[in-house]
């Protein structure tokens, strides 16, 4: 029988979601409460401005969650019925969904080594029927967005987000979400700034953007409440926007221990061949990651997964082991290669704010031992 670890590392302790700031999160729910500002109140609109003044975008306005707010965004910027939208396979079948429910035709396509959308992957799936392009800044990483604002220019297109996983996350200095007409943030429990339940956010990029995201997002109505369209209702309620404010204001100590937490991992995994490793912290200039996951690849890995679950190590195969286009249910008729190895291949490690260095060099030590029968 394998022996267990000091103590069992999970993949994500929810529970510590609400426990570790109980005090706080209680006295929010209260002032709250006692003020009757449930929905669309003063709480909601400092988030906005403070969110939209971190990332340096236009505008932020909160809505139910980052599936909804990417199906809004890709509206608001413009995207119409039956052209197509260029995504990466290697994301949450929520992304292929916002574009087909905006309308649109998802076209997937392989991701590269960083496994993100691949630029030259995107250049060889432009039509003239395509109209956007899609990608997935994974992970708490920000794609090449040169290459791609370098396409989206020659062929006309325009570029919208799904920044769910990287907030905060900067390419060239600029943070994701910010590239692009609009994008959508999510605000999942799990997510590096979580609320109590599903919450999302648009960045919206300019000015006319804006003003349409915030008529769909509540009923099709303008800032007077004249309905001037069709909408949805999507809004983050005033309760978890409070929440989300004050959790904010730590948000650079969150992204700055992830990094440490990457870091950590970085090194301890370095003489273990049979992985790949995401990029490390310091790995170049252009990027700045916040490693929302820490998600490598690895030889044998449904082995190695059933060798850390023994060892009380949670793990997690992203999207039930699929990439979109491999849902046959969706229709998808393509063949990624690259996209299906990885699939093969990949796992997440536990990466969260409760992790300790000696969680690391434990789980580390794990892998060592299953690759070379000793830590």
């Amino acid at each position: 029988m394998t022996p267990a670890l000091a103590r069992d590392v999970p993949f994500f302790p929810y529970p510590q979601v609400f426990l570790q700031e109980e005090e706080e999160l209680a006295g929010i729910f209260r002032d709250v409460g006692r003020r009757g500002a449930f929905i669309e109140q003063e709480d909601l609109r400092r988030f906005e401005a403070n969110l939209a003044a971190y990332l340096e975008a236009c505008s932020v306005i909160g809505v139910a969650n980052a599936t909804d707010g990417l199906l809004i965004a890709l509206r608001a910027a413009g995207v119409e019925r039956g052209t197509e939208v260029i995504f990466s396979s290697h994301t949450m079948v929520a992304t292929a969904a916002a574009i087909h429910f905006a309308g649109a035709i998802p076209v997937p396509v392989e991701c590269g080594t960083d496994h993100l959308i691949d630029p030259q992957a995107v250049a060889a799936a432009v039509t003239p029927r395509t109209s956007a392009i899609l990608p997935t800044q994974l992970n708490g990483r920000t794609a090449d967005m040169d290459a791609l604002a370098w396409l989206a220019s020659r062929h006309n297109l325009l570029i919208v987000e799904d920044a769910a996983q990287a907030l905060g996350s900067r390419f060239e200095g600029q943070c994701a979400g910010t590239f692009g007409a609009a994008a959508a943030v999510s605000f999942f429990p799990a997510k590096l700034l979580g609320c109590l339940g599903d919450g999302g956010a648009v960045i919206a990029n300019d000015k006319g953007v804006a003003e349409r995201v915030r008529s769909l997002h509540n009923h099709g109505r303008d800032e007077h409440g004249n309905v001037t369209g069709w909408g949805f209702n999507s809004r983050l309620d005033n309760l978890q926007a409070a929440i989300l404010d004050y959790r904010l204001l730590k948000y650079p100590a969150v992204i700055a221990r992830r990094r440490e937490l990457a870091g950590a991992y970085d090194t301890a995994l370095r003489d273990v061949a049979e992985i790949v490793r995401p990029p490390a912290p310091d790995a170049d200039d252009l990027h700045f990651d916040v490693y929302q996951n820490y998600e490598i690849e690895a030889d044998q890995c449904a082995r190695l997964r059933e060798f850390l679950t023994a060892r009380g190590v949670g793990t997690l195969v992203p999207w039930g082991g699929k990439a979109v286009h491999q849902w046959e249910t969706l229709g998808f008729k393509v063949r990624l290669p690259v996209t299906e190895r990885l699939f093969e291949r990949v796992l997440l490690l536990p990466m969260h704010a409760w992790l300790t260095d000696d969680d690391v060099a434990m789980v580390a030590a794990a892998v060592r031992e299953f690759y070379r029968g000793r830590p």
